[in-house]
């Protein structure tokens, strides 16, 4: 019962952290690309990396939950990417498009292997 309260902790959590870089990066850099959903993507990506290969093993089960797939997993979006994907098509906004995919796709892999390249290097020492 115990791993519900976390994940919805997590959850609530992490949705509100991407609503508020949503809104920075709206603020800051305007709609015509989905900056806030790259942000939050690779940002996730790296950070599961490395509480994957470092604090997963260290805690508490629940709260390993709670921060994976509560914090972590309301935080990363592939609903939103897939979303902004067809709104970038509809607006025939096809170099963007590309450019989106290739960014979250290749910078997702890029950063969650860094993350957990980190975090295996913390735990080594």
């Amino acid at each position: 019962m115990k791993a519900y309260l976390y994940v919805g902790i997590g959850g609530a959590v992490g949705s509100l952290l991407r609503y508020f870089i949503s809104l920075i990066t709206l603020y800051f850099f305007g709609n015509a690309f989905p900056y806030g959903t790259v942000a939050v993507n690779l940002v996730g990506a790296f950070f599961l990396g490395w509480f994957t290969s470092h604090i997963l093993y260290q805690t508490n089960p629940s709260l390993a939950r709670g921060i994976g797939t509560g914090m972590i997993g309301s935080f990363t979006t592939l609903s939103t990417l897939s979303v902004d994907v067809l709104f970038l098509w509809e607006n025939d906004a096809i170099m963007a498009l590309f450019l989106y995919v290739t960014i979250s796709m290749i910078g997702g892999l890029f950063f969650g292997y860094a993350g957990l390249k980190i975090g295996h290097k913390q735990v080594d020492s």
